[in-house]
């Protein structure tokens, strides 16, 4: 069900602290962790803690924790000083997503060329 933790999300572990992941940021809705394989100087995964599939899901089940995930991507660009940076959701397998847990990418700290591959 939408929001309820999965036993086979690798994010939810991450939330429930089961499994480890460098956090910078934790609010009551949301965590920000880096990723484990950055993409840039700065890589930051921000996530709700409710589980749900894709930024799509999230959007449609929950706008208001999407609003907090938007906002929290604001306030790590901030504390990691990026003048400028990359916000990316990736929704659904063709388009890279391999967590089926929602999640916001930041990225900066380097050139982030336009159209990305």
């Amino acid at each position: 069900m939408a929001g309820e933790p999965q036993d086979d999300c690798l994010f939810c572990k991450i939330v429930e602290g089961s499994v480890p992941a460098t956090i910078v940021r934790e609010t009551e809705t949301t965590v920000a962790f880096r990723d484990i394989n950055p993409q840039a100087p700065t890589h930051v995964l921000v996530i709700p803690k409710a589980h749900h599939r894709d930024a799509a899901a999230l959007a449609a089940e929950a706008p208001a924790l999407a609003a907090d995930v938007l906002r929290e991507t604001q306030t790590v660009a901030d504390e990691e000083k990026l003048d400028s940076y990359r916000i990316v959701f990736n929704t659904g397998s063709g388009a890279g997503q391999t967590v089926w847990h929602a999640h916001a990418h930041v990225l900066g700290g380097r050139g982030l060329a336009w159209p990305p591959g």
